[in-house]
């Protein structure tokens, strides 16, 4: 069969190695394939199938240095993920039988129980069997976090396959933002970083979820979806009908042949690599050190770190030998990895690192402040009507009188001319129009905070260059927002006491678990700017798969939906919340405003404020191309998350009320979950619309520097 496109040339530097206890590995995985009843009368595999895939050599080359009993048994989980793919293709996928497919799905958590005394079901079936086996056999020696980080990796494996098949249902292909956040649940690599520890070492549970550990893993498992996704297009598309692979998302998206829609899924897949790598080498030492670990737990994160690594090369390694992929035409050997000796040239070399470098160098050499012009605006695609509050002039004049309070107009970043031309009760106005006028002052407030610390970082951290300062500033900021009753924070600067403020009036009558919760969403924007800094300081622009994914931090997300779902109470149960249907309901939302608040603040933050973390420049940066081709770029995919976010309303959150069975108070409250998303985008698109904060006019009026009779001072850097 010829081959849809010609295989690109990978990006892998990294040697594959050969675990010596292979022969052992494939032994032992043949017996227990055909011990849990997955090969001859299964009517999925026989021996030839599974021989043909050789299982045992990925396991070989992706974990080259365990020993032989810990890859056998590292083997056998991936004969059974395998297993679990193909029979739940052939038995649900092929047969569209959604409910049958659910049904097997369900039962699948009740053999990974935290307790290794808890008794599970009787196996019905292979896949039962399988996993029955194997969580008995690996979490004895897994600490208690990482058997809840595995079982949680595994249901989503599962569990998203109903995404896919739904998706088959359709005939839909997912939007790209989707499509990547997705895949890493479906794919299954989160799955495989957790057995990467298994093999390695576990990642200390202080620093597993930060951000760092979390690139890490994400960055990982886009890198080895998409080297799937090129090696597997003819099977999968071709002969399974598949909608979810990368490269039919992007020719589909982008409207470009299938050898462009390759050749650009490599170049994703290479920037992510380099993503793994910048991660490695500068956040994930600064995370040990600032989280006090011990040289061993230290050492235990180097350890998996390289397990990662190995992980990428030896898969790319199996993709070039294994039978159940499309592999012809592709380079056996890595340019990387050039043979000494006096036939080695140099120029040869010199031409390789030259190529490396000029792809490194794209995100580093962006000049600041270039003149950019006002920002184009085209028209966006909002279904929702506006509605505003009747108490939108008396939330104006609070709001002006509470910034006061607390000193966000006396530190030299903002005045009251500011503070009119952002005009943040306008936009509460518009976000929630039935709130009561304490509710409505309260949401402004709020606004007013983030906003100004989003201001405040780069202006004043930024200037200086001033990294540790805004950590300690972080620090400071998260200890003033007490959960259980731990002494306040004596305020330092308006940051400090708008935040302990608002923090007081927010969570008076929350749990410790909501307070916590709220906690956690203002952490996540807080530490996201010393992200942005971070990246301001090395003048790094971001690649667009890692920007996407924390712009929904700095833009407060987590924050809103926090507030958001606290409006209606414990009438929707938590799993609902954590249903993909929803996260992709939300994540539509909040892209939809941040691409939207990109497209308005174009020249604001490229042109006035020497920004880097604007979409439209790092579509600019990534792909090579102008402002107006970008912006297009961007503005398509602002109209494809709006037609998710329909989508999702029209067609799956019915399915998930019955799925969870959900009451009526229940499906009553998920609906004004959702009314309060479409007021939120509706309110938003007027704001940006109506406020001076993005026009040309007053951009070159005020531009966005400090305020001309005053810089601010030093801020208070003590913890005490």
């Amino acid at each position: 069969m010829t081959q849809p496109f010609e295989l690109p040339h990978f990006y892998m530097p990294y040697p594959a190695r050969l675990n010596p206890h292979l022969d052992e590995a494939r032994a032992h995985s043949t017996a227990w394939a055909r011990e849990m009843g997955m090969l001859e009368g299964s009517g999925i595999w026989d021996q030839a199938d599974l021989e043909a895939h050789d299982y045992g050599l990925l396991c070989a080359y992706t974990h080259p240095d365990c020993d032989g009993p810990a890859l056998s048994l590292i083997t056998d989980w991936y004969v059974w993920v395998f297993f679990f793919d193909d029979h739940f293709l052939d038995m649900y996928k092929r047969t569209q039988d959604r409910a049958a497919g659910k049904a097997h799905l369900d039962r699948l958590p009740l053999f990974m129980p935290l307790d290794p005394a808890t008794p599970v079901p009787e196996p019905r079936n292979p896949v039962e069997a399988g996993l029955k086996d194997l969580w008995a056999r690996t979490v004895p020696s897994m600490s208690v976090d990482w058997r809840r980080r595995f079982s949680v990796a595994t249901e989503h494996l599962l569990n998203e396959s109903m995404w896919e098949l739904s998706n088959i249902n359709e005939g839909r292909i997912a939007n790209p933002v989707e499509y990547i956040e997705m895949r890493r649940k479906v794919g299954g690599a989160p799955w495989s970083a957790g057995l990467v520890e298994y093999a390695t070492a576990e990642v200390p549970a202080a620093v597993a979820g930060s951000r760092p550990l979390r690139v890490l893993m994400e960055t990982f498992a886009d890198a080895v979806h998409l080297r799937n996704d090129l090696f597997s297009y003819q099977r999968e598309v071709e002969d399974e009908g598949e909608n979810s692979n990368g490269v039919l998302v992007l020719e589909t998206f982008f409207g470009c042949t299938t050898q462009q829609a390759a050749d650009t899924v490599n170049d994703i897949l290479t920037s992510r690599l380099h993503q793994f790598e910048h991660t490695a080498l500068t956040e994930v030492p600064a995370v040990a050190l600032e989280n006090g670990l011990t040289p061993a737990e230290t050492a235990a994160i180097a350890a998996y770190t390289k397990g990662l690594q190995d992980w990428q090369s030896g898969g790319h390694e199996w993709h070039l030998r294994s039978s159940r992929y499309m592999n012809q035409g592709a380079r056996r050997t890595s340019p990387w990895q050039l043979p000494s000796g006096p036939g080695t040239s140099a120029a040869h070399i010199g031409a390789l690192l030259a190529s490396a470098a000029q792809e490194r160098l794209r995100a580093y050499s962006h000049v600041p402040y270039q003149k950019v012009g006002p920002s184009i605006l085209p028209e966006f695609h909002m279904p929702f009507p506006l509605g505003l509050s009747p108490h939108l002039d008396a939330a104006r004049r609070n709001l002006r009188t509470w910034c006061d309070q607390v000193g966000i107009l006396h530190e030299g970043v903002w005045d009251e001319d500011k503070l009119r031309a952002y005009d943040l009760a306008l936009c509460s106005a518009g976000l929630d129009p039935d709130a009561t006028p304490e509710a409505l002052d309260l949401s402004a407030q709020w606004l007013a905070f983030g906003t100004y610390g989003d201001d405040y970082y780069p202006l004043v951290y930024g200037h200086r260059r001033d990294l540790a300062a805004a950590r300690l500033t972080t620090a400071r900021l998260s200890a003033c927002m007490p959960v259980e009753g731990e002494p306040a924070l004596v305020p330092g600067n308006a940051m400090e006491r708008s935040l302990i403020d608002l923090w007081a009036r927010t969570t008076a009558e929350m749990t410790a678990e909501q307070r916590r919760t709220l906690k956690a969403a203002v952490d996540a924007m807080t530490e996201s700017w010393v992200w942005e800094l971070s990246n301001q300081v090395q003048n790094r622009v971001p690649d667009p798969v890692d920007y996407l994914e924390m712009r929904r931090s700095t833009f407060g997300s987590d924050l809103t939906l926090s507030l958001c779902r606290m409006g209606h109470g414990p009438a929707i149960p938590p799993e609902v919340y954590r249903s993909g249907p929803v996260r992709s309901l939300e994540n539509a939302a909040i892209d939809y405003a941040c691409l939207l608040n990109d497209i308005f603040s174009y020249q604001k933050e490229i042109e006035y404020e020497g920004e880097i973390h604007n979409a439209i420049l790092v579509v600019q940066n990534f792909f090579g191309i102008d402002y107006p081709t970008a912006l297009g770029v961007v503005h398509d995919l602002t109209t494809q998350r709006m037609q998710q976010f329909e989508h999702v309303v029209a067609h799956e959150l019915p399915v998930l009320y019955d799925d969870f069975e959900l009451s009526q108070e229940a499906r009553k409250a998920m609906d004004g979950y959702v009314l309060d998303l479409q007021n939120w985008l509706a309110g938003i698109l007027n704001w940006h619309r109506s406020v001076d904060r993005y026009k040309d006019a007053w951009l070159s009026r005020r531009s966005h520097g400090f305020l001309p009779d005053r810089m601010p001072a030093r801020p208070v850097l003590a913890l005490g």
